[in-house]
């Protein structure tokens, strides 16, 4: 049976655990929908590797950022895990 004491320390990890999944599904909305949907026509004013910015974020961009979002994903929780001695050893 767990003290009060470890139950809150889980909840905390839980609560943070929440915010960066919050912060890193905000952006992916923020480039899925309003980048490459809701403001191509204000992107297409810029090129970015010979293609028009909301192009680039319609078809490329929000894959490269998604995967990016991963990878800072699971560092943000390795070190999580690390801070809450949660982590496999």
């Amino acid at each position: 049976m767990k003290t009060s004491e470890e139950t809150e320390h889980l909840r905390q990890y839980w609560r943070r655990n929440l915010r960066i999944l919050a912060v890193l599904l905000g952006i992916w909305l923020l480039v899925s929908c309003f980048l490459s949907i809701f403001f191509v026509k204000e992107l297409n004013a810029y090129r970015l590797g010979g293609f028009k910015l909301g192009f680039w974020f319609a078809q490329q961009g929000s894959i490269y950022i998604f995967l990016a979002l991963i990878v800072i994903y699971v560092r943000q929780m390795n070190k999580l895990d690390k801070e809450f001695d949660v982590d496999e050893k």
